[in-house]
């Protein structure tokens, strides 16, 4: 597993805004805090509940809400759904399916994010 923050600006419907965004390879899912959610994009309910565990033994949360956002990292674009969760110890955080989707990578030794730049293009045959 490994963890890195860094700069991002996250865009929705509602507005944007600049942050440093945690990576979390450990984290299957991406995550917002809901009051930042809801400056940002406007809030669906998911068709049914999510419930995730977290690094607290024993602790699950009950997701029922989801926004869709832009990602602009190091001038690459890319875009995912996020779970609204009331609270985090941090505003925002990329997870594993995201960085998978995208084809992000993490470089624990330099403290680098790398993203694959295939994975922002598109291929018309």
């Amino acid at each position: 597993m490994g963890i890195l923050i860094k700069p991002v600006t996250l865009r929705g419907d509602r507005g944007q805004i600049h942050l440093d965004g945690m990576f979390d390879t450990g984290s299957t899912y991406s995550v917002i805090r809901k009051d930042l959610a809801e400056q940002l994009a406007t809030i669906i309910p998911l068709n049914e509940p999510i419930f995730l565990r977290t690094a607290e033994q024993g602790r699950q949360l009950t997701v029922t809400h989801c926004v869709r956002l832009t990602i602009w990292l190091d001038g690459y674009r890319i875009s995912d759904e996020f779970m609204v969760i009331e609270q985090l110890s941090r505003p925002v955080l990329i997870g594993a399916a995201t960085m998978q989707k995208w084809r992000i990578r993490l470089d624990m030794a330099n403290e680098e994010i790398i993203v694959d730049p295939t994975a922002t293009e598109l291929w018309l045959l």
